[in-house]
């Protein structure tokens, strides 16, 4: 029986526990060019000193207009590699390894004066824009841009890549009915993301893991249900993913009740009838309630959000809670 703070193989990669800092966005680039500076780099750093396993950035997007806002990251040409590479040296240091979430707005971009665009000309609510229908080649082209992000990222040094196809960004815009209306061949909810899985696969070692973050259900009358998604779920694999980080929601105003452990059962449901790796995410901050998670084999791993905002040394904290044998880098632990 695993517990929180055993390692985990993921393809090539050994982590060395559970836990995984839950890609959120900063809002604090300072250059409009989407390169990280010091805030990510103590933030991240901070995280991986205090024992997170899996440090994943932010979601960091593939082109200027894919940002949400103009304060986010990208990593689209060869001049944001070396801001990554060290970051990502000193999250090495202490013992972790370092994730990106590779990703593209698309209508949920807030940037004025960018080219705001979308599978369909659907605005993801009353009071955002209407996107500009993406053309038959630009959907090609983007694809490309994913698989040049992903090779950038392969070049600065991360240990794993993660796909964001939830919370209604792109990916998840073309795998969902309610934003994707096209009449081409893109209009097969699937086509999309399963091109852009392979052009990643493709740019990416073979040994390096693949995680895709997907939002199992929708909320409200017109959100798709579970069947919708799991029905992609064995392509996905087949076509190179080796995880996925199981979340809700996203593509719409609607948004549920939250308590902890809410998103818990779509995890558990993909881990068991799959056979595959998943990471569940969701207030699950509690440290009991995220060691019963993994001890009773419902997820592979635990996404902390929120509680590693509030608290950098949060395994510490949880691993002290539980009775685990757990040591800080330095002399921290002359704090416990």
């Amino acid at each position: 029986m695993n517990n929180l703070f055993d390692p985990i193989e993921l393809k090539g990669v050994t982590i060395p526990n559970r836990v995984m800092l839950s890609p959120m966005c900063q809002y604090q680039v300072q250059t409009n060019d989407g390169t990280p500076d010091d805030w990510h780099h103590v933030h991240l750093t901070s995280r991986a000193v205090g024992g997170v396993g899996l440090v994943c950035y932010e979601m960091t997007n593939i082109e200027s207009n894919g940002r949400i806002t103009e304060n986010c990251l990208g990593l689209w040409n060869d001049n944001h590699v070396k801001a990554y590479q060290q970051i990502n040296q000193s999250i090495k240091r202490y013992g972790s390894k370092s994730a990106i979430q590779i990703a593209h707005a698309g209508r949920k971009s807030k940037i004025e004066d960018e080219d705001i665009v979308g599978p369909s000309p659907v605005p993801f609510s009353e009071d955002t824009p209407v996107p500009r229908e993406l053309t038959t080649n630009e959907v090609k082209e983007l694809v490309k841009k994913f698989g040049q992000s992903t090779q950038l990222a392969v070049d600065a040094g991360f240990d794993v890549i993660e796909l964001h196809g939830a919370h209604g960004y792109l990916l998840h815009q073309f795998l969902s009915p309610r934003s994707n209306h096209r009449d081409d061949e893109y209009g097969a909810y699937d086509r999309f993301p399963l091109e852009v899985i392979r052009e990643v696969r493709a740019n990416m070692p073979e040994s390096m893991p693949l995680i895709l973050r997907i939002s199992a259900v929708e909320y409200g009358e017109d959100g798709y249900d579970f069947d919708h998604i799991k029905q992609f779920i064995p392509t996905f694999i087949e076509a190179g993913v080796d995880a996925f980080d199981v979340s809700t929601g996203g593509n719409s105003p609607n948004r549920p009740e939250t308590y902890p452990g809410y998103q818990i059962e779509y995890a558990e449901t993909i881990r068991k009838e799959f056979q595959i790796p998943v990471i569940s995410v969701g207030a699950l901050e509690d440290p009991e309630l995220a060691n019963n998670v993994i001890k009773n084999e419902q997820a592979d791993m635990v996404a902390i959000g929120r509680g590693l905002l509030r608290q950098p040394y949060w395994p510490k904290e949880a691993a002290e809670q539980l009775g685990y044998d757990f040591n800080l880098p330095g002399v921290y632990n002359v704090g416990y």
